[in-house]
């Protein structure tokens, strides 16, 4: 890869300690990723992804746990760094597409108010009548239709696909230079899981964004991304080139996860 590292992760580790003893669900978790690089980070529910990715971006409250390694970007460590120095970065360099658009999205508040969020936190010199342009240009970019209508409108009064649409778009009005993308496709039939992981592509093409992405369904992965990195049980198993894992697959767990997948074509994912 001859892009330079824009995030590198090291050894990261959480235990929690809200049982009678102690858990480790994520253990010596390290990612370099690479400038327009996109990685899938995959495996089955509790293998420790979303975990992994929110240590990675300084969203896990260390109250509940304890977090050690190193998530550097723009030389700040993300795992231990102050709290007000990390905010700088969320959402503004950072930005994260949540889990289930119909229950991530506040259900009193107006799309276009969500997607304007992360203008209002971290660029409150723009004014409200900018900042409304800003959110419609984003919808269209996205690939919504009525884009007026769909900003004065709740989200329980938009489909599923319309919903994680919206909140793409408000994760990238701020043009970030990551993006983690944590089972962007739950819960959407398989016509709209294409269409965003098309979209997630062009998003990658279009503003040389790095992408996280994060599913449990490889033929998504295999799709999408360059690399890949296999967890299970809170431990990286495999990782390397899409092509080369899908191809020859060294881990047992690997091998189980592609027999579990129809046998499809490989798309090729972003060079």
């Amino acid at each position: 890869m001859k892009n330079d590292v824009i995030l590198s992760v090291k050894d990261i580790t959480i235990t929690f300690h809200d049982h009678e003893e102690s858990e480790r669900v994520v253990d010596k978790f390290s990612l370099d990723l690479h400038e327009g690089e996109i990685v899938g980070l995959v495996g089955e529910s509790g293998s420790g992804k979303s975990l992994s990715a929110m240590a990675i971006a300084g969203l896990l409250n260390r109250k509940d746990a304890t977090i050690t390694g190193r998530s550097f970007y723009a030389g700040l460590n993300f795992i231990n760094a102050d709290r007000k120095e990390i905010r700088k970065f969320q959402g503004n360099d950072i930005a994260v597409i949540f889990q289930d658009p119909m229950t991530s999205l506040d259900p009193v508040k107006k799309a276009g108010a969500q997607v304007e969020e992360e203008i209002r936190i971290h660029h409150s010199e723009i004014p409200k009548s900018e900042r409304k342009k800003m959110a419609l240009t984003m919808l269209e970019s996205v690939g919504l239709k009525d884009v007026n209508k769909i900003y004065n409108s709740y989200p329980n009064e938009l489909s599923g696909g319309m919903c994680q649409r919206v909140m793409i778009a408000g994760a990238m009005i701020g043009k970030p230079k990551i993006l983690i993308a944590d089972e962007p496709t739950t819960a959407l039939d398989v016509t709209v899981q294409a269409q965003i992981v098309d979209l997630l592509y062009d998003i990658n093409k279009r503003e040389n964004t790095s992408i996280i992405f994060i599913s449990h369904d490889l033929s998504l992965v295999r799709k999408l991304a360059r690399r890949a990195i296999v967890m299970q049980t809170g431990r990286i198993v495999e990782e390397g080139l899409c092509e080369e894992i899908f191809n020859d697959p060294k881990h047992e767990y690997t091998k189980k996860l592609i027999a579990a997948i129809p046998d499809v074509p490989y798309f090729g994912g972003n060079v």
